[in-house]
Order: structure tokens, then C-alpha cells, then sequence
């Protein structure tokens, strides 16, 4: 099971795209996953026979656990994977065989039954390591659970990655008998992201029931764990895309025809914005307990909305692409993403995001920072608007301009207002000066 982002701990098997007995090639797709980041096929790591499958579709289990095992053409059986686990990673309770590196024999072994799960009740962290982080953001099941029987999964040491609580160490501390620690009241420090005690709705007569999608169940813990996580603040800003609008109309033609892209408005957005970036480094950086990591790489998100939910692509190195670059690179990670064909390393190492709900007509929102960014950017519905002007001789005109409002929801532990609002200034002024030139 590859890690699919930064603060991904695990992943569902969601389909097998080849059988036990089939052959396959290096390369090829041969499962799906899916996480709060992304759906994605994984290609096989060497060429053979599929001889074991070991997860089953619709599980769910921690990075690096060994999924399948192929035999290569020599004979060998080696697991589905390309990475080793760190020496120094928690164990992972596990019915999986213990994972090879590529190409190393591996003779069958016996499944081994599971170990009792190891769980603790003494937890004495600040909340903000990867393992506090991780540990604390269960699945809506275990948190469910845990819910339901008043006991603080924040208090816990389970099984999984970091500590992470699983359902059968949730279970088991329920049949131990041992003394439960309250659950957190909604919204107080320290207790888990999404924690509360409301009452379940129950369906009515007639009501339609659906479970959630493993990557909607995952976008849904995403999300709530970044509004636990960071203090939310959001500020707009009208935008004048005339000019822009303008250099499009004239040089669409002869761009197309030249890099064979579609010039949209995303790639002069986005070249703004690794302008304003660089003059805000503030803006491309993350929060570390009491430390922030200033990013050097300006790595730009673009939210992707799919049919089953949404993904979030990640340009590399923005700031040393051309406009036509930029667009080559939008398309290129929009149409793979949409089809499943993105790779791991394509929704990592993110260091700002850019989402477009305007595309749907939206005026403007109020995004929720993908986490562990400090600040997203909302592009709202770029339209005609009538707007008053200062003509030449001193009075004021009503002209049509091709405007929008944009947004900017920002982490207030490390980012002013002032600085926000500086950024925004700094993205209009870039994009209602574009120069003619700059494609």
C-alpha cells in the first residue's frame, strides 16, 4: 500500500484489476486505491504471475503493508510493492506475510493469526507531532465507537501507524474492563478532530440510506481534522480579468496552435500566484508545533472535481514554468486525475492550493485549507459585470468588466489579516497588469 500524501497513514483497497493465475506486465495497473487525496491505479513493480492476493477490495489498511504477492519470471514471489518500511516504524498488526524489497525471494509462509492489540490508556503528548496527529484521526467508525461507549480515543496508544486506534483495539479496550476516560465535549482542546456527542440521526419512511465512499468518508475526516487543526480566516477580493480576458481572445488562436492546449484563465491565476508566493513567503509554508517551515519549493494544488469526489493534483516547481508550461501541466495532471492515472508523487509535497468552484458558477466561498498548508485560494465565476470607472476627464463612467472575486482562507496562528490581504493585492495588481508578452 503506497502513501498517497503527507498525512496519509493508510489506504482502501477499493478494486483488483487482475486474478490470481493472471499475468502481468511491469507497469500495468493491477489495483485501485482510494484515499481523502486521491483514487488511483497502482502499477505492478516487475513483470510475472499474480500468485496471492492478500487484502482483499474494501479493505482498508496502513502504508506499506504488503497488498499482493507475484512470481517473477524466475520463480520468485515478491510482494506488491516498491518500498521497505523504515526500520524504525511501529509495528502494524498484520495477517500479511513480512515484506520484501523488489526482486528478493520470499517463500510462502502460513497466514499468522493476529496478536491481541496492544493499547494503552497513558498518552502525554501536546497534540501537535505526526504521531499525535495521526493517532487522534481515527476512522468514523472508531470514533463512532468510542462515542458511543464515552471513551477519549485522544488518550490512547493503539496498534496501528503512530499509535493510530483500530477498530479491534477499540473493541478490545471496550472487553477489558479497563477504567474508559471521558470523551472530549465538542470543540475542546485536546479532543479528537470531529469528536461530539450529538444524537445519530435516524432515517425516516422513505428516506434513501447510502454508506459513504471510502474517498468521501476520508474527505470528510480530512476536512473536519483541518478546521480542528488550523484557525480559519477568510478575505476577498475583487478582481478586473479584462486585460487578461483580452490577451486570451487575441492570442488563443496562436497559442493553441503552437504548445496544442486550450489557453484557460488557471494558468494567469496561478502565475500570479507564484509571484505572490515568492514576495509572501509566509504564505508557502507550514506549521510545526511551535516551529514554521518556510517551503522553498513552490509546489501549486489545483482541487480536481471527479464524478466520485475530489482530488488535488500538485503542479511541482510552479515558479520555474512559463505560462505555456503551466497550462501543459494543468491539463496534463487534470485529464490523468480524471481517468485514475495519477501516481503517488502527484498529490504530495503540496504547498499551496487553488480551488475553482467559479467554474460551477459560484460567486465566491470560503475554502478549507488542505492541511498541512496554511492558506487556499477560491477562484470565484469570472463574468461581465458593470462596473463605474474614472474617465478621462475627471467623471466617473459605467463600463463592462470581466471581473471576479476571489478568496483566501488562511491559518491565523502564523498569517495576519494584513498579510492576507497584502497577498491578494499583491495577485491583483499581477493579474490586471499581465503583460502581452508574458506568454
Amino acid at each position: 500500500m503506497p502513501q498517497m500524501g503527507e498525512s496519509i497513514a493508510e489506504g482502501t483497497l477499493s478494486k483488483w484489476l487482475k486474478k490470481v493465475g493472471d499475468e502481468v506486465k511491469r507497469d500495468e495497473p493491477i489495483f485501485e486505491i482510494s484515499t481523502d487525496k486521491v483514487d488511483a491505479e497502482i502499477p505492478a513493480p516487475a513483470a510475472g504471475v499474480l500468485a496471492e492476493i492478500i487484502v482483499k477490495e474494501g479493505e482498508t489498511v496502513a502504508i506499506q503493508t504488503v497488498v499482493a504477492r507475484l512470481e517473477t519470471e524466475k520463480g520468485a514471489a515478491i510482494s506488491a510493492e516498491t518500498a521497505t518500511p523504515p526500520a524504525a516504524a511501529p509495528a502494524k498488526p498484520s495477517s500479511a506475510p513480512t515484506p520484501q524489497r523488489e526482486g528478493t525471494p520470499a517463500p510462502a509462509q502460513p497466514r499468522q493469526p493476529m496478536p491481541a492489540p496492544a493499547i494503552a490508556a497513558s498518552h502525554t503528548g501536546n497534540g501537535n507531532s505526526f504521531e499525535d496527529r495521526v493517532r487522534t484521526k481515527s476512522s468514523p467508525l472508531v470514533r463512532k465507537i468510542a462515542a458511543e461507549h464515552g471513551v477519549n480515543i485522544s488518550s490512547l496508544h493503539g496498534s496501528g501507524v503512530a499509535g493510530r486506534v483500530t477498530k479491534r483495539d477499540i473493541l478490545g479496550f471496550i472487553e477489558s474492563g479497563a477504567p474508559m476516560p471521558a470523551t472530549a465535549p465538542a470543540g475542546r482542546a485536546g479532543g479528537p478532530p470531529g469528536g461530539h456527542l450529538l444524537p445519530m440521526p435516524e432515517p425516516w419512511a422513505g428516506d434513501v440510506v447510502e454508506p459513504m465512499s471510502k474517498m468521501r468518508a476520508l474527505i470528510s475526516e480530512h476536512m473536519v481534522a483541518s478546521r480542528h487543526t488550523s484557525a480559519h480566516v477568510t478575505s476577498f477580493i475583487e478582481i478586473d480579468f479584462t486585460r487578461v480576458a483580452r490577451i486570451r481572445a487575441t492570442k488563443r488562436a496562436e497559442f493553441e496552435a503552437a504548445t496544442g492546449q486550450k489557453l484557460t484563465y488557471m494558468p494567469f491565476i496561478i502565475k500570479a500566484v507564484t509571484q505572490a508566493l515568492q514576495a509572501f513567503p509566509v504564505m508557502n509554508s507550514s506549521v510545526a508545533g511551535t516551529n514554521v517551515i518556510y517551503r522553498k519549493q513552490i509546489n501549486i494544488g489545483v482541487a480536481v472535481a471527479l464524478e466520485w469526489g475530489l482530488i488535488v493534483p500538485v503542479i511541482k516547481h510552479a515558479d520555474d514554468l512559463s505560462l505555456s508550461g503551466i497550462t501543459r501541466a494543468l491539463n496534463d495532471l487534470a485529464a490523468r486525475a480524471r481517468a485514475k492515472k495519477l501516481s503517488p508523487q502527484e498529490v504530495q509535497e503540496g504547498t499551496f492550493t487553488i480551488t475553482n468552484p467559479g467554474v460551477f458558477g459560484s460567486l465566491m466561498g470560503t475554502p478549507i485549507i488542505n492541511q498541512p498548508q496554511v492558506a487556499i485560494l477560491g477562484v470565484g465565476a469570472i463574468e461581465k459585470r458593470p462596473k463605474v470607472l474614472p474617465g478621462v476627464d475627471g467623471e466617473d463612467t459605467i463600463a463592462i468588466r470581466t471581473c471576479a472575486y476571489f478568496s483566501i482562507s488562511f491559518d491565523h496562528r502564523v498569517i495576519d489579516g494584513a498579510v492576507a490581504d497584502q497577498f491578494l493585492a499583491f495577485v491583483k495588481k499581477t493579474i490586471e497588469s499581465f503583460p502581452e508578452t508574458g506568454l
